[in-house]
């Protein structure tokens, strides 16, 4: 059974798109990483998928459950850690209560396990706490009643370098024990790092969905040559090459290649080479190529209704 499974599912605010035909699944294990910019429609599938808001039309399943069946989908939250982007806890209470209080809704089996890893100072009122103590009491808060399905919305805001790579680790040993993750993020670093698929979402619309290796792969190498004499832009009219750049000199140049490396290598038998690089293309160049080179947020507007919250910020529970 898929842990998520969806299949054209829609969100509209009124006339605006949040998200349209949707159709991706995440097996039980895995890590699925769901890349876009800000305002491409992560946070409304996130949204929709944990039962904030209805959808407009489609249909999708969260650990078998309907997210249309209100009954059915509490049952499920049981077993469901959400890591929201911006918790919006109250800051009148200390980290310590907002733990019990979450105990009392959920139940509590590992707080202490992840208050040694995490190192949130729970006896201070979350109004002292820096955004990186917030965010390390929310993956407290996420994982303390160890959910099966973990969603989880740019995970890593505010956290410094060390406790990111705390994280990473932290997932991988919790898939390690069969968690599966939903892994919302523009930071590819990290995409890269934790996750084994990803779907690649742009105005509301899924472009992509496949491994991280086989995206790459299917992207290409970035080859970088330098050479004694020049290099001509039209001799490098070859099947495969993209992208193709050249210094004014025109003695070195770098291109991607998705052609054939044994034609390329006869290619560049052809020259007096002072020096030859072919490495794997950025994770950064992969993803643009979905985007056409658009980094700024989408004229798609993302942002929903605020849905209520218990005492304390959004829960998941």
């Amino acid at each position: 059974m898929s842990a998520i499974e969806t299949s054209g599912l829609t969100k509209y605010y009124g006339d605006t798109r949040g998200v349209e035909d949707l159709s991706f699944s995440v097996a039980e294990g895995e890590v699925f990483g769901f890349l876009g910019p800000n305002g491409a429609g992560k946070t409304t599938t996130i949204r929709t998928l944990l039962g904030f808001v209805a959808p407009t039309g489609g249909s999708a399943t969260v650990l078998g459950r309907d997210v249309t069946d209100e009954s059915a989908l509490i049952e499920a939250k049981r077993r469901i850690g959400y890591l929201p982007s911006h918790p919006g806890f109250d800051e009148g209470v200390t980290g310590r209560r907002l733990i019990r209080y979450h105990a009392e809704l959920k139940g509590d089996e590992r707080s202490d396990e992840l208050l040694e890893r995490f190192d949130a100072p729970v006896d201070r009122e979350i109004g002292e706490y820096s955004t990186g103590n917030e965010q390390k009491l929310a993956i407290v808060l996420t994982f303390m009643h160890d959910p099966d399905l973990v969603v989880m919305d740019e995970p890593t805001s505010g956290l410094d370098p060390l406790m990111q790579e705390r994280l990473y680790e932290f997932i991988e040993d919790e898939q390690a024990r069969g968690t599966t993750f939903f892994f919302s993020s523009h930071v590819l670093s990290e995409v890269r790092k934790v996750c084994d698929r990803v779907g690649i979402i742009r105005d509301g619309h899924l472009v992509a969905q496949e491994g991280v290796e086989e995206l790459l792969d299917r992207s290409g190498k970035r080859v970088h040559i330098s050479v004694e004499g020049t290099l001509d832009p039209d001799d490098f009219a070859l099947p495969g090459v993209h992208d193709f750049e050249s210094d004014p000199d025109r003695s070195d140049a770098s291109f991607m290649f998705t052609g054939e490396y044994d034609a390329l290598l006869d290619h560049l038998r052809n020259y007096r080479i002072r020096d030859l690089e072919i490495e794997e293309a950025p994770l950064e160049d992969v993803f643009m190529k979905f985007y056409d080179g658009e980094t700024a947020s989408s004229s798609e507007s993302e942002t929903p209704p605020q849905s209520h919250n218990p005492p304390g910020g959004e829960t998941d529970a």
